[in-house]
């Protein structure tokens, strides 16, 4: 066998990855369940079709007119009007997340974030010899905004990464938490510089009436970067964009980390595409809030404990033993995912019908009965 030279901190570690296996509900990775209509996806391919006539050139660098169509999505999704020139895309919000490290991280540098929260953020941080803390959020799973603001003074934070709504429990921040987070740490940053203020809202477009997202923050606190995703209620998981809002500045800074030409002609084409019909792809998600609420009445309903959520996806529990409920209904086809904290598990929405062999398969592993 031949000995490769593996960096030691990779030595053991393994891929990310949910469990991919085919079943009846699909319920683990928090997608959109519909597929595009034919039109979207007649759309789509016409505007590929006329990018591949022109893939003998490179794409555009900087990616305007993408950046100007998300602008105006955002724009009729949060109220807030932003400059294209405040729009930074890549390959997924993963990427987006990468160009951050990659911008403000780095050896000798920290990044924040509040447990429990999304799985990959440390590796983010490992692949950009970022160093990696974490403050635990309170029993109810909001964050604690003193612990954060003095950990970020204590270690010089370049960072901190806020999911809103949290992954995997769904909760969302309020606004005046993240408005106070971010004032208190300007300039507690390397070299007195501003801590940014990541906020991930992956699934802000799922969040109940009311709640605004992180974008209406932005013209008051500069230090805050607002990333977004069209993989989940958008139902764009495998077109694999991810997008961020931010002053400027911190937009330019990005452009220095990125690898030349790294979203591609057919990618931005693509997005643009499904961006033009962003009322019939959004159409979706009022249906799916209102699933998620009778999911989570259900649940409740049946003694389960069930932690409030924003998101496309309901954490419930507990059980002794979360693992073999886990199994148990991937026996009967249908896959969850096993995720901390201890004795919950998460459950995606689905289609109704779904739902309906989420609901079924539960109460026959529960000993319950519908």
């Amino acid at each position: 066998m031949t000995s490769i030279p593996l960096r030691d901190d990779l030595v053991g570690s393994s891929p990310y990855g949910a469990p991919e296996l085919r079943v009846t509900a699909r319920l683990n990775v928090n997608e959109n369940p519909y597929r595009p209509s034919d039109e979207v996806a007649q759309s789509i391919a016409q505007c590929v079709f006329a990018a591949a006539k022109d893939a003998n050139r490179y794409p555009e660098r900087d990616f305007p007119a993408l950046r100007e169509a998300l602008a105006d999505y955002l724009a009729a999704e949060s109220g807030v009007r932003l400059a294209p020139e405040q729009i930074w895309a890549a390959n997924g919000s993963n990427e987006v997340m990468l160009h951050l490290m990659q911008a403000f991280g780095g050896p000798g540098r920290v990044v924040l974030s509040s447990n429990p929260t999304y799985s990959m953020y440390p590796e983010y941080a490992r692949d950009t010899f970022t160093g990696y803390q974490l403050v635990a959020r309170r029993a109810d799973f909001s964050i604690d905004v003193e612990a954060l603001a003095i950990a970020a003074a204590r270690t010089n934070a370049s960072l901190i990464l806020i999911a809103s709504p949290n992954n995997p429990t769904g909760t969302a921040t309020p606004l005046a938490d993240l408005l106070d987070l971010a004032t208190r740490v300007r300039g507690v940053g390397p070299n007195g510089s501003d801590t940014l203020l990541v906020v991930d809202e992956a699934y802000a477009e799922f969040r109940r009436a009311g709640v605004d997202s992180a974008l209406t923050l932005l013209s008051q606190a500069p230090n805050i970067v607002v990333t977004r995703t069209m993989s989940k209620a958008f139902g764009m998981a495998g077109l694999r964009l991810g997008y961020l809002a931010a002053t400027p500045e911190i937009v330019d800074a990005l452009r220095v980390v990125r690898l030349p030409y790294h979203l591609s002609a057919i990618t931005q084409a693509a997005a643009i595409a499904a961006l033009s019909h962003r009322e019939e792809l959004m159409a979706q998600i009022a249906h799916l809030r209102q699933l998620r609420d009778e999911a989570a009445a259900w649940l409740e309903a049946r003694g389960f404990e069930v932690v409030d959520s924003d998101a496309n996806f309901l954490l419930f529990g507990r059980f002794p033993d979360s693992h073999a409920v886990w199994a148990q209904l991937l026996d009967k086809g249908v896959l969850i995912r096993e995720v901390g904290p201890e004795g919950f598990v998460r459950v995606s929405i689905g289609t109704d019908d779904e739902m309906d062999l989420f609901y079924r398969s539960l109460m026959e592993v529960t000993g319950g009965a519908l």
